[in-house]
């Protein structure tokens, strides 16, 4: 039986003055200003999808990602409907299951299958749910932050933006891993949206990376040290656990806050002395022998040694390139250079 194409309707808006992006392609507010703001949420995702070159949109595949702060299936949909019928040349969704996707995963997984660009829906360290923040940031062809041309040619467009395209009556599965088609109004192929395991893919970019059974050996051997990893209730859970505890050993016990939680549990999850209370605490018992935590989205950390040894990011990177040795990466394809930014500079200054 010929199923009955789902309408695409065109919605007439006004733009936006403060749609600026910063940080990299980034877009963050307080969350009811996108409740409150008519059309706030996909003015901006037209804008941005309206950044990328016609000939790279036509038919591309674009990927999806959420911390789960804040309604995320609600919200997950609005987007995934823009991005969805923007011209009819997206061809293909990639969405983490359950809309989950940390930020390291979103880039992971554009360079696996040559995306032309993902958009990251998180609340950052910010405070989350309808008290607190949240935005949209966008990832380019490369797995990087959008440059400063891209984020200035999202704003220019979002200062004269007339319509959008929407799909109200679009279902999608977000629970369901594999493959769904849609038939939309005025587009010969199906539509595809590919829901795919959070954590796999990244997986296995780690383990082509780091000697996991050097690191299982650290966690369970002889010669062990106990680990405490804080997600603070953002998307970083899932990988903690899987990563960590399910493939190299660590105790299910070792990982705290591993659920997100559309407000964090009440906390900014920014991993810092000042918010990370829980681990520091733990550190300083002497219990463990290495300690770290997550911000929401999984791009931002701090680490902690024994007794609530405060590490900083700059020591963070000397250790690793006194080390390069240890990572069967860096010994096959050798070292290109450092990133440098305002947190490492004290050891690249040098």
């Amino acid at each position: 039986m010929e199923r009955t194409p789902i309408p695409v309707l065109t919605v007439q808006t006004a733009p936006y003055e403060d749609q600026r992006p910063t940080g990299g392609g980034g877009l963050r507010r307080p969350t009811g200003l996108f409740e409150s703001q008519r059309n706030y949420l996909p003015n901006f995702v037209q804008s941005l999808l309206s950044s990328v070159d016609l000939r790279d949109r036509q038919g591309c595949t674009m990927v999806v990602g959420s911390d789960g702060s804040f309604h995320p299936i609600g919200v997950y949909l609005c987007v995934c409907v823009c991005l969805l019928i923007f011209k009819s040349l997206i061809g293909r969704l990639v969405i983490g299951q359950n809309g989950i996707l940390s930020t390291p995963a979103v880039s992971c997984i554009i360079r696996k299958i040559k995306a032309a660009g993902g958009i990251i829906l998180t609340a950052s360290h910010s405070p989350g749910g309808p008290g607190g923040e949240f935005g949209v940031k966008f990832e380019v062809a490369n797995g990087g932050p959008a440059p400063d041309i891209v984020s200035d040619k999202i704003y220019q467009i979002s200062k004269t933006l007339e319509e959008y395209a929407i799909c109200p009556d679009l279902r999608v599965d977000l629970s369901r891993i594999g493959r769904q088609e849609f038939d939309l109004e005025n587009k010969f192929k199906p539509f595809r949206v590919e829901i795919v395991d959070s954590v796999n893919i990244y997986l296995n970019l780690l383990r082509s990376i780091f000697d996991f059974n050097a690191i299982r050996n650290l966690l369970t051997g002889p010669n062990q040290i106990k680990i405490r990893i804080d997600a603070m209730n953002g998307v970083m859970g899932p990988y903690v656990r899987r990563i960590l505890c399910d493939e190299l050993g660590a105790p299910a016990n070792s990982a705290i806050n591993c659920i997100p939680l559309e407000d964090f549990g009440g906390q900014p999850p920014d991993p810092n002395l000042t918010y990370a209370t829980a681990l520091l605490e733990a550190m300083r018992g002497g219990e463990y022998g290495f300690g770290a935590a997550f911000d929401a989205d999984g791009d931002r950390y701090m680490i902690l040694g024994q007794n609530g040894f405060f590490v900083n990011a700059s020591d963070s990177l000397a250790i690793i390139a006194a080390n390069l040795s240890c990572i069967p990466y860096f010994c096959q394809m050798g070292v290109r250079g450092f990133g440098r930014s305002m947190p490492t500079s004290t050891a690249l200054d040098k």
